[in-house]
């Protein structure tokens, strides 16, 4: 079999959950972002698992995505939108019941032409300089309704020493009362400990594993199937470019997956391979569809490899690649046959 095997614990995701609802504190609710298929790993299997545990906030980048989201949990659990309320997006806000996070002037008015009745909430920019409203903006005369939710997000949460952290807060903490809960923490500003909390939090990549939630379980595994090996003689190179040439004679393993299944090319030289404890560096350029590694001190070659799994993470692949969990995760492709570890 050429398809290699992402494996997703469900239990780890409702564990990380609520290991972060207790660091949110009695009398700060834990929400969860689901945003890009809930991280990649299936807003279907993932969301349901979440709700269980005791999530009732819900977090998405777009209407569509939260419309998919409302099929799966059904009634009940409020579902915020971080785009806010785009041109087109009413019949979906309306019919999915979604409550749309408006990001400004413009936001705010075509909310209130086409939903003046309708839930929403609002996110202020404090600093970060990419969505909301400016503070002096927000003239809380010109609001139909008190809102649902107030929110921001820190730039530089995963960094706790960094004074923009305090710097943000202060400008949220400056912001006028308007009668409605506050928000200002995804995973890294839970961490940063209580005076970051207020009314809610929403953790993201730290349900799926991933930094600054440390302490996280691991969720995912990718398992890749060797396809074939050879012997490579010395001189010999492996891969388009002959980057890599073998400087003594190497049993070289070929795998299933590539930069189409989200292992980016800058892993290529890099990154490591499992087999059980025993390392198996990458050798040769990733490509489309296949990459190669070193198995020469491998007594036996099994029939896969893990590339994620108990010995690198998410976030030691992304530190092979240049990069960060979060494209790691996002990245895995479609092509991967997902098996379900469920609660």
């Amino acid at each position: 079999m050429a398809q290699a095997t992402l494996t997703i614990d469900l239990n780890a995701i409702a564990a990380n959950w609520r290991a972060l609802d207790a660091l949110s504190g009695q009398g700060t609710e834990t929400g969860a972002v689901l945003k890009a298929d809930a991280y990649g790993l299936g807003l279907d299997k993932v969301a349901p698992v979440l709700a269980a545990a005791g999530a009732r906030s819900f977090f998405v980048a777009l209407a569509e995505e939260g419309a998919a989201l409302r099929q799966t949990l059904g009634p009940g659990p409020r579902i915020f939108v971080f785009s806010g309320h785009m041109a087109g997006d009413a019949p979906k806000l309306r019919d999915a019941e979604l409550i749309p996070l408006l990001n400004d002037a413009a936001q705010l008015r075509r909310h209130k032409d086409a939903l003046p009745l309708h839930p929403y909430g609002l996110q202020i920019d404090t600093g970060m300089n990419r969505l909301g409203f400016e503070p002096p903006d927000l003239v809380t005369g010109a609001l139909p309704a008190p809102p649902t939710l107030l929110i921001s997000h820190l730039a530089c949460a995963d960094t706790p020493d960094n004074p923009a952290n305090a710097q943000q807060r202060g400008v949220f903490e400056d912001l006028p009362r308007i009668g409605c809960p506050r928000s200002l923490s995804a995973t890294g500003g839970t961490m940063l400990g209580a005076s970051f909390h207020y009314d809610l939090t929403r953790p993201g990549i730290g349900l799926f594993g991933g930094m600054p939630f440390a302490a996280a379980r691991p969720v995912v595994r990718l398992s890749l199937p060797v396809i074939q090996t050879r012997s490579v003689a010395v001189g010999e190179f492996v891969g388009y470019g002959a980057d890599w040439h073998a400087e003594t004679p190497r049993r070289i393993a070929t795998l299933s997956s590539g930069y189409a299944d989200g292992l980016i090319r800058a892993l290529g030289g890099k990154a490591m391979l499992w087999a059980a404890d025993r390392p198996c560096p990458v050798v040769g350029r990733v490509s489309m569809d296949l990459l190669t590694a070193d198995v020469t001190d491998l007594p036996e070659v099994p029939a896969t490899l893990d590339i994620i799994g108990p010995h690198a993470g998410i976030d030691a692949l992304a530190a092979a690649a240049g990069t960060i969990g979060y494209e790691i995760l996002t990245s895995l492709g479609a092509r991967y046959q997902r098996v379900y570890i469920n609660p």
